[in-house]
C-alpha cells in the first residue's frame, strides 16, 4: 500500500508539473517571437535617425553647395569666388555624373549621381559672378532622391514636400532665371549669342548711334575692310567700364 501510495503521489506531481512547464515554454516562445518581430521596427527607426531633415527645397545644404529637387528636376547652387566669369569655369554634366569647378583647380563639386539625368536637357548659368546654378532633368521623374550623390548624406524622403515644377507655376524671379538659363543653353548649342551678348550688342549699337566718330572709326578700320570688323567683333567688358575688340 505504501508503494502504491508513493507511486500515485509521484505520478500526480509529474502530471502537475507538465502543464506548468508547457505554459512557461509557450510564454518563452511568444517572447522570442515578439522580440524578433520588433527587430525590423528597431532597425527602421535607427535608419530613420541617420537620415537628415530636408531643406525647404527637398535637398540639403552642404559646405560648398546646396541642392534641392522636385519630382522632375534637381537644382544645384554652387558658390564661386566673387568676380568669376563663365570662361573661368569648367562644367561637365553627364547622364550619371557631374563635375564643376574653376579651370586648372580641384573641382568644387564632383560625384556620381544617385540616379541618371537627361544630360541634353541640363543647363547651367553664372549668377552675379558669384554663384553657379545647375538645373538637371531627372530621367525618371516620379521619385524623390534620397541623396544627390551615391553614398552621400541622405534625407528623409518621407518629409519631402511636392512643389510646382512647371514654369507657369514658378514665381516670376525663378521663372525668369530658368527661362534665361534654357535660352542661353540653346543659343550656345546653335552657335548664336547668349542673352548677355545680345544685351552687350544692343549697348554697343546705342553707343555707336550716340557717338558717330566711334562708329566711323570702326567702319573705316582695316579689320572691318577685311570683313572681320563691325559690331560682331566688339564686345562690352563685363565690368561695364568700356569696350574691347
Amino acid at each position: 500500500m505504501a508503494i502504491l501510495s508513493d507511486y500515485t503521489e509521484g505520478e500526480n506531481q509529474s502530471q502537475a508539473k507538465k502543464p506548468i512547464e508547457e505554459e512557461e515554454e509557450i510564454k518563452e516562445n511568444e517572447s522570442n517571437n515578439s522580440s524578433s518581430s520588433n527587430e525590423p521596427k528597431k532597425e527602421e527607426e535607427n535608419n530613420n535617425k541617420k537620415k537628415l531633415q530636408p531643406n525647404q527645397f527637398n535637398g540639403l545644404d552642404m559646405e560648398n553647395y546646396t541642392w534641392g529637387q522636385t519630382l522632375q528636376d534637381v537644382t544645384i547652387n554652387v558658390s564661386v569666388p566673387l568676380g568669376t566669369k563663365s570662361t573661368f569655369l569648367a562644367v561637365d554634366i553627364k547622364n550619371n555624373s557631374i563635375k564643376l569647378g574653376l579651370k586648372n583647380q580641384p573641382p568644387i563639386v564632383e560625384g556620381e549621381l544617385l540616379e541618371p539625368v537627361k544630360a541634353d536637357e541640363c543647363f547651367w548659368s553664372l549668377e552675379d559672378q558669384k554663384q553657379v546654378t545647375i538645373l538637371m532633368t531627372k530621367r525618371s521623374g516620379s521619385d524623390w532622391w534620397k541623396s544627390l550623390f551615391k553614398n552621400g548624406p541622405e534625407i528623409d524622403t518621407q518629409k519631402a514636400e511636392p512643389e510646382p515644377s512647371r514654369l507657369s507655376e514658378l514665381d516670376l524671379e525663378t521663372r525668369s532665371a530658368v527661362e534665361k538659363m534654357m535660352f542661353d543653353q540653346k543659343q550656345k548649342q546653335k552657335g548664336l549669342p547668349t542673352s548677355e551678348e545680345i544685351q552687350n550688342q544692343d549697348q554697343i549699337k546705342k553707343i555707336m548711334e550716340e557717338n558717330p566718330e566711334i562708329a566711323k572709326h570702326f567702319a573705316n578700320s582695316p579689320a572691318n575692310a577685311n570683313g572681320k570688323g563691325g559690331l560682331s567683333n566688339v564686345r562690352m567688358m563685363s565690368s561695364g567700364g568700356g569696350m574691347m575688340r
